[in-house]
């Protein structure tokens, strides 16, 4: 198998498990119908572990555009592999929404809520701001991006490190998730909202495509945000594009802020 089919199949398995959940959660008529946000936070976290150990071996298991950004820019992955790996990621996450639809068809025509059926496939804020929504959706992938260069560079027994990512996944879901969803992942929420626009989805309203560039842009600034965060930390230098990030993070600080005092006055 190559690394492109690796990255086909390992998303896909993210977003069947991923999506799956939320569907069980939000869906009428499921027998998992309002379990809650623990049960989602740790359902994602296992998706993420079980994408790991299906192709970690094949393609590295990055699983989201974000990582492997991160990983280029760090210096551990090809710059010409990107491409190929990207789009793999895209693919994958449009198939795994288009099997979590086929699984729960005859849940769709009984659940009238058009919001909670966007859900299933992407994310959506609880405040929709634009600044502070890209800031969440930034320091997300941060801690994501950072905490998997922190985690490969520990030794751990053969085949934990797919659990300790779970946990991290897990933790940013219940710490950082109930803003915006946490995306985190641009393949995540960008292939299933394509999925949701393209699939005859009983009564389905619009795709929300005026947010879907948040969940696609902060990401990949975390991610980069991420990878030059370690390697100021642990390899004592910081390339000119690193700074540059730095900067671009403290803008989008300050405009979050400056719109949330507004908003207070």
């Amino acid at each position: 198998m190559t690394p492109f089919w690796g990255e086909f199949i390992g998303t896909m398995l993210l977003i069947l498990l991923g999506d799956g959940v939320v569907a069980g959660v939000v869906l009428k008529s499921s027998k998992a119908e309002n379990a809650g946000w623990i049960v989602v936070t740790l359902a994602w976290g296992l998706a993420v572990v079980m994408g790991i150990y299906a192709v970690g071996q094949i393609s590295g298991a990055h699983l989201n555009p974000a990582v492997t950004l991160g990983l280029a820019a760090e210096g551990s992955f090809p710059w010409a592999k990107v491409p190929i790996y990207l789009l793999a990621q895209v693919l994958g996450a449009i198939v795994g929404a288009t099997m979590v639809w086929l699984h729960y068809l005859p849940h769709w025509s009984r659940t009238t809520d058009q919001a909670a059926k966007l859900a299933v496939f992407c994310t959506a804020p609880g405040i929709r701001s634009t600044w502070p929504n890209l800031l969440t959706e930034i320091m997300g992938t941060f801690v994501l991006v950072s905490g998997v260069l922190f985690i490969g560079a520990n030794k751990f027994t053969d085949g934990l490190n797919p659990i300790v990512v779970g946990a991290l996944v897990v933790s940013i879901g219940m710490s950082l998730g109930g803003t915006t969803g946490y995306a985190i992942n641009p393949a995540r929420d960008l292939g299933p909202r394509l999925a949701h626009a393209l699939l005859p989805i009983a009564g389905k309203g619009g795709s929300d495509w005026g947010y879907a560039w948040i969940p696609v842009v902060g990401p990949l600034i975390g991610g980069l945000l991420g990878a030059a965060f370690y390697c100021a930390a642990y390899k004592t230098q910081c390339q000119p594009w690193a700074w540059g990030i730095f900067l671009v993070f403290i803008a989008i600080a300050w405009l979050a802020y400056f719109k949330e005092r507004k908003h207070e006055g």
